[in-house]
Order: C-alpha cells, then structure tokens, then sequence
C-alpha cells in the first residue's frame, strides 16, 4: 500500500487483505497497500502458508522466532531478513502499522494529510498534500523535501518507517498530538510542528470541462471508489466524453480498480496475476458504457492497481491514455503472521495486462506522451474521438 498514522485505539487485524500489492508512495502518510480480496479469505497467516514460496518464509519465520528466543525484537530480524532476500517490495509491519493500513484503505486515518515516496537516493519527497489538513495549513507543498520527524532523519529509511514515524505508532500518538517536522525547499531549511487530525479521503472527484468533457479524478482505490467512479460515469451528460485522471494515484484495493474498469468494459478480461506459479484471471462485470470516448490521463506517479486498470483500458482498444510512462508497479505480495503479531509481506508473483504485457519494472507507456498542459492535450484528444465516431 504506503507506513501508516495511528488511530486512538489498536484494533484487531481484520481477516481478509489476502492478496496484496504493496506500493511504493505514501497514502495520506500510510503505505498504500492494495488488498486483492479472495472468494474464501484468509487470515495472513494462512495464505503465507500457501502461497508464498517456503523457503523465502521459511527464512523470515525462522529469523523472528530465533530472534524473540535470545529476547530481541522479532520485527527488526524480519526486516533484515526480509532485506536480503533481495525482494524489492518485500516489507515487514507493526501489528497497529498493517490494522491502520487496512483502516486507511476503509477512507479513514489520523495523520497530517501528506503523500510522500523515497527517491532512488533516499530522500523523502512529499508528492501531494490535502486541502485543508494540517499539512496545507503549514504550508508544505509537493516537491519539499522531508528531512525529519522529532528529529529522526529520514534518509535512507523506508517509507513505511518515515510514515510510522509522522505517525508515532510507537507511542500509539492519537489525533491532537504534534509531530514536528523538519523540510527543506530549494535548498532552504526549516522546522514546522504539526498538529494529527482524523481525516477522511475523497478518492474521487469529478467536474464538468469546456467541451462536453466530464474528468473523473482519482486519486487512489479505496474502499467504494470504483462504484463511484461508475456512478460518476452514468451520471455524466449524455454525449460527453471522459477524461480518467489517474494521475499520482499511487494503487490501493485492486477489486476497487476492477470495478472502475467495469464501468467502461463490458465484461471480459482486466488483468493476470500468478500466484507462486498458478494463474488467475480478473473480470470486468458486464454492462459497462462502452461508447462514449475515453482518454486515461497517467503519469510517474501512477502505480499498482491504477496501471492494472490502464493497461486493462489501452489494451482493450477502450481508451487512448495519455501522459507520462507510469511507475511500474506490478509484484504481487502475500501477507504471514509473525510470532509477534507484525506481519511480513513478501512478493509471490506478478500481474499482467490483458495483452500478456508484464508491468513491473516497466510501467505503460501512454499512446500519447506528453508532460506538460496534459489535462489539455487529452481535452484535444478527445474532441478528434468525438468527431471521429
């Protein structure tokens, strides 16, 4: 998914979140995990034990429970364990960190409203920033940099540990508690104390453009957006055509992406995945609009379940995507339970677009690359679809 903020009180890890993406930005400074739920959900112990390749858990496993024998903490001999095995977007989580995760993912969190990802040199960037939370409220803006947090650097740490941190699971920090912040902008730095608020997302936006354009923003997959994306889109005018902003959606539940792409598919195939070898297939739902132009707007920062629906979208000949090569994001992760109650996540397989395409480590490229005015280019794309039909 995504670390995650902290709510007032720990609550059971929910069963289910069987089948994850875990991607590598920051939802509303948490982890931005995305469940791909099963028909017969599992806890995360028990699909680890199917499904994630035995000798990789047997690893983990074994470097927890010896590390809890000598009296150390199992989650940091996860971790480690975890950082050898070589898998990219292999993590290890608190207990709070994964129930706050599945919370997050529910539209409902205590933070101070930023997204943030690692760079490939190990600073902490801050990518967007909500209207109207504490972050906005300070003024912090995407592109600042996040050097610390009560005074622990941030370089170099995983964005999990950084997002823990603004969070302050360690002390199970709830809303009103303050959080200072060290960042740095052009090359100036400073010091701002942030008070967390229980905030709410609003995944999906969506606004009327010149031209009979309806644009549905979406800015991640969590629980009931790919409904309101369908809503959205049965709601619009007749005989306008639809911009699909996705970009710096940074992923989330895979069935909400799924469902979105079903409002634009009539059935049919979505994505692959493998699991440990074995393939599994996703399917739009039938009845889907599949006559009014469509044009999927992506950038670098669009990942996980947000490509898995554009690459579902310009494989199907469904839309013209527009923008910037995606992030490329497209491993599958399993969650096990450790004998201390964290939770590892190690990567079992990979997805792929319904053409057989592979997106992890690659991203899609959009039929139209462009990185400037590119709301404006799909606008221009979508009045030669319209004339065109």
């Amino acid at each position: 998914m995504s670390g995650r903020d902290p709510f007032c009180q720990p609550r059971r890890i929910r069963r289910g979140a069987a089948l994850t993406l875990v991607f590598a930005s920051v939802l509303v400074a948490g982890a931005a995990t995305g469940a791909l739920p099963q028909g017969d959900r599992k806890s995360a112990s028990d699909e680890a034990r199917s499904a994630v390749p035995a000798g990789r858990q047997a690893d983990v496993t074994r470097a927890a429970e010896e590390a809890m024998a000598d009296g150390k903490s199992p989650m940091e001999a996860a971790k480690r364990a975890v950082s050898r095995s070589g898998d990219r977007w292999g993590a290890v989580y608190s207990q709070g960190e994964y129930q706050e995760f599945e919370e997050a993912l529910d539209g409902q969190y205590t933070g101070v409203g930023l997204w943030a990802r690692s760079e490939r040199d190990g600073r902490i960037e801050v990518t967007k920033v909500r209207a109207g939370s504490p972050a906005a409220t300070a003024g912090i803006r995407p592109g600042d940099l996040l050097r610390s947090v009560d005074g622990e650097k941030t370089d170099g740490r995983p964005v999990t540990e950084v997002v823990s941190l603004l969070r302050g699971d360690a002390t199970d920090a709830p809303a009103g508690t303050a959080v200072r912040l060290g960042l740095e902008r052009d090359g100036r730095a400073w010091t701002e104390t942030l008070r967390r608020a229980r905030l709410s997302t609003d995944p999906v936006t969506v606004r009327e453009l010149d031209g009979r354009v309806t644009a549905i923003k979406v800015a991640t997959f969590t629980k009931g957006s790919g409904h309101r994306v369908r809503e959205a889109v049965r709601q619009s005018p007749p005989g306008s055509g639809i911009v699909l902003d996705l970009r710096g959606n940074s992923g989330g539940l895979v069935a909400e992406a799924v469902t979105a792409a079903s409002a634009f598919l009539d059935g049919g195939l979505v994505a692959t995945y493998d699991v440990d070898g074995e393939q599994r297939v996703l399917h739009a739902d039938p009845g889907g609009d599949t006559t009014r132009p469509l044009v999927a707007l992506v950038d670098g920062g669009t990942m996980s379940a947000a490509e898995l629906l554009t690459g579902a979208v310009q494989d199907r000949g469904r839309a013209l995507v527009v923008g910037s090569r995606t992030f490329g994001k497209g491993s599958v992760q399993m969650p096990s339970r450790l004998p201390d109650g964290s939770v590892a996540e190690l990567t079992v397989g990979h997805y792929r677009t319904p053409s057989g395409r592979g997106v992890d480590g690659r991203g899609i490229t959009p039929d139209l690359e462009t990185d400037e005015d590119a709301l404006q280019r799909a606008q221009a794309v979508l009045r030669g679809l319209a004339s065109s039909s």
